[in-house]
């Protein structure tokens, strides 16, 4: 199975009319049929709603906190209109392992920008719906500094820490601003992710993740996604190769300190067209398997291409009440 830690299904379904249902629109790689034919199993599909300042579609952003949460809503509403089964808990995960080829692409709740939760306390209500992952900032939100507009956490921000961490949630570092990235995980003492970051060295920009952060995610248990948008691949701004994720990943393993910290976070429909990845359609994911295997072992490609995540989500899914 491959697990995608990032893919903005409903963004790009209400934002830009690309149904889930269908083959794959003009220029675009996901769609079910897609991640079926490519053998995706599991996909972290957010929630994503980004300020009208920075709007990735015109006239569609928020302005006020209510504006996101409604937003918000409608997506959650879309992955339910469309049967896209939600893994809770480590039951569901269980469950889906066993069934996945029958039953095709499950999701994990991934909030991107926390700004829909209109107060820190409404973070139990939106665990009820099924987020399991929250990443308090894509820009700057009212929670922390973000890509672009440096900052550190708010108090409203330290606030949803300790709301998260109360709930289970797991925090996704992947576009904070370097200071809030230092004060969350001076406070944060839960699981952590980086869902779909690539490495600083190897692509300067406050988007990309320092070598200090990286091993922190790793000495945390947390795994880093490695996205394949161009922009994060190449620092030269060349056409994207799957040799550059390969390098991605061997680079964040070495920072790791291990390769089970690295998986696949592809952005692959994060409102950029197909040629600014390596990929012209989703099944060539399997081209990335085998030049993993020429620098990996085959259990460690594996593990890459999507058991890293699952032991992730296995050590941190709420223990289900049959479980427990």
């Amino acid at each position: 199975m491959i697990v995608d830690g990032h893919l903005d299904i409903a963004w790009n379904a209400l934002a830009h009319g690309c149904r889930f249902d269908a083959p794959p629109a003009r220029g675009r790689l996901v769609s079910r049929p897609a991640l079926e034919a490519a053998g995706v199993g599991i996909v972290f599909c957010t929630i994503f709603c980004p300020p009208c300042g920075r709007a990735v579609a015109a006239g569609f952003g928020y302005e006020t906190p209510r504006e996101a949460h409604l937003m918000a809503r409608a997506q959650l509403g879309y992955y339910r209109s469309v049967g896209l089964p939600l893994l809770r808990d480590r039951c569901d995960l269980d469950r889906h392992l066993r069934r996945w080829r029958r039953r095709g692409p499950a999701g994990v709740l991934l909030m991107e920008g926390a700004d829909p939760i209109e107060d820190p306390a409404q973070m139990g209500w939106w665990a009820e719906q099924g987020v399991r992952i929250v990443g308090p900032a894509w820009g700057r939100t009212r929670y922390a500094g973000g890509t672009g507009e440096p900052g550190g956490l708010t108090p409203a921000g330290v606030e949803l820490l300790q709301a998260m961490r109360a709930t289970g949630t797991v925090l996704d570092l992947s576009h904070l601003a370097d200071r809030a990235v230092a004060e969350a995980l001076e406070r944060w003492d839960g699981p952590v992710v980086a869902s779909h970051s690539n490495a600083r060295r190897l692509v300067p920009g406050d988007r990309q993740l320092d070598d200090e952060t990286v091993r922190e995610i790793a000495r945390r248990g947390g795994v880093v996604g490695v996205s394949l948008y161009g922009g994060h691949l190449r620092a030269d701004g060349g056409r994207p190769r799957l040799q550059d994720v390969v390098e991605q990943v061997a680079y964040l393993a070495r920072a790791a300190g291990g390769v089970e910290h690295v998986g696949l976070g592809t952005d692959l429909d994060g409102g950029f067209p197909a040629d600014r990845t390596p990929l012209r359609r989703l099944e060539q994911l399997q081209g990335l398997r085998d030049l993993l295997r020429r620098r990996f072992t085959q259990r460690e490609t594996e593990g890459i291409l999507g058991g890293n995540w699952i032991g992730f989500l296995r050590r941190n899914l709420p223990v289900s009440k049959e479980g427990s």
